[in-house]
């Protein structure tokens, strides 16, 4: 497995599987198939409500727990006061872990400012091994890094080829950010499984279209963490290391990008950041 060296020396799975709408019941299930046929990144998240069923399949793995990079979010709704704190010692309670490899705010909406800090805290106890954010717009990061000690090792946003975020990547390279994937196969939106760039390309390759779009990402230095309760499709999204596409299915697949998310809204929009705020405590 290919890994991606974060901005504090911690070394990551470029590639993992995420649990995301991975009901509670199935999720010890899932993790623990996707643990048998080679996955050693687990993404989960607070909000996601699994963590107990991610944590049983660690634990009753015959893996060793330093061999699996566990990746966790704090929820918005606890980013106030001491809240993110104990929110993290709640989720290492439901992992059933000593640590997390990597914790990170799942939106940039709330007191952010106060949630970062409570990461840097469990960053110097020795409770994660990096800290990071998700769903942060340039301008969301810019700002938190220039006002923190950290610099976030991650930035996990919306990526695939219909939303490359060219322009986003720009901002997290000049910070030194790591570029992870949520939704790298775009959810099956917009024709993705049937898209005639990529089946070409994989026909040539005697690969998927899903593959290709997988591979794409992971060439340009971007850490995916693809999503199946099938077994079978859990293994498919795992062999993207025997191919390399050539630098013109590169520039093929680039042309699909159309820059605008296709699966969450702009957070700048203000009807979903109203939205955003129906999960967020009010303080009046």
């Amino acid at each position: 497995m290919e890994t991606i060296k974060l901005n504090n020396g911690v070394e990551m799975p470029q590639l993992g599987y995420g649990v995301f709408q991975v009901s509670p019941e199935e999720a010890e299930r899932c993790v623990a198939d996707a643990l048998s046929i080679g996955y050693r990144m687990i993404d989960t998240a607070q909000a996601y409500q699994n963590e107990e069923g991610v944590g049983n399949a660690i634990r009753k793995s015959s893996i060793k727990r330093e061999d699996i990079f566990v990746v966790d979010k704090i929820w918005m709704s606890a980013y106030e006061g001491d809240t993110p704190a104990r929110s993290i010692d709640e989720s290492l309670r439901k992992l059933g872990t000593d640590y997390i490899d990597l914790m990170l705010l799942h939106q940039p909406f709330g007191d952010r400012y106060n949630a970062y800090r409570a990461l840097e805290d469990a960053l110097k106890a020795g409770k994660v091994r990096a800290i990071g954010v998700s769903n942060f717009y340039p301008d969301h990061l810019i700002d938190l890094t220039h006002f923190m000690d950290v610099v976030p090792a991650v930035n996990q946003v919306e990526t695939h080829v219909f939303f490359q975020q060219t322009e986003a990547r720009k901002y997290m390279d000049e910070l030194g950010v790591a570029h992870m994937s949520w939704g790298p196969l775009a959810e099956g939106k917009n024709g993705f499984f049937t898209n005639e760039t990529l089946a070409a390309i994989g026909a040539a390759h005697g690969k998927t279209g899903a593959q290709v779009a997988l591979r794409y990402l992971l060439q340009r230095g971007i850490i995916v963490i693809p999503k199946s309760v099938r077994k079978e499709r859990m293994e498919q999204n795992l062999h993207l290391f025997d191919f390399t596409l050539t630098d013109s299915e590169m520039d093929e697949i680039l042309k699909l990008d159309t820059a605008k998310p296709l699966i969450m809204p702009s957070h700048h929009n203000p009807e979903i950041t109203k939205w955003f705020m129906s999960f967020a405590p009010r303080n009046h």
